[in-house]
């Protein structure tokens, strides 16, 4: 059984927003979204604490990306706007139970990853 389950990506315009979908099992300490352009190393994106709703962005999205949660559902959300051409990567949803993990950036759980492309 697939943990976790991403949705949404695909391709827009600079300037342009998309929403992901990543749909969980179940509930997590944490969850979050990375990125990972080709030839790149992979890049946080953002993280949500579905309990406390506590946030954090990395500088690159911040202002422009918001990751939300839909509790009852187990489904967090990013929010993407103004989106650039070096948005453009696959993107993955992570999420794990163990709250002290999430403090060290350590994910058990990783979705299969959904393309974004940003066209200039």
């Amino acid at each position: 059984q697939d943990q976790l389950v991403e949705s949404g990506g695909g391709s827009v315009q600079a300037g342009g927003s998309l929403r992901l979908s990543c749909a969980a099992s179940e509930a997590f300490a944490c969850m979050a979204w990375f990125r990972q352009a080709p030839g790149k190393e992979r890049e946080g994106v953002a993280v949500i604490y579905p309990e406390s709703g506590e946030t954090t962005y990395g500088d690159s999205v911040k202002g422009r990306f918001t990751i939300t949660q839909d509790n009852p559902k187990n489904t967090v959300y990013l929010w993407m706007n103004s989106l650039r051409p070096e948005d453009t990567a696959t993107y993955y949803c992570a999420a794990e139970p163990m709250w002290l993990r999430c403090q060290r950036n350590e994910y058990l759980y990783w979705g299969q990853g959904t393309q974004v492309t940003v066209s200039s």
